[in-house]
């Protein structure tokens, strides 16, 4: 699993609890990419960036 998560992002600490997910992946051994990026928040701009990246990702996957 691949997530990139920007770290300027307003739901991140209450809502989204990324540091949550990262230590249920360590605990299960379950392969996940959690990617902060730094000075994105929850915008489409954001999207936009990393999108190509993930497409990549499962499609390489699916191969």
């Amino acid at each position: 699993m691949l997530i990139d998560q920007g770290d300027a992002d307003n739901f991140l600490a209450e809502q989204l609890k990324t540091d949550l997910l990262i230590d249920a992946a360590q605990v299960a051994e379950f392969p996940m990419q959690i990617r902060m990026q730094s000075q994105y928040d929850h915008s489409y701009f954001f999207i936009a960036t990393f999108i190509a990246e993930h497409i990549a990702f499962h499609a390489g996957a699916l191969s």
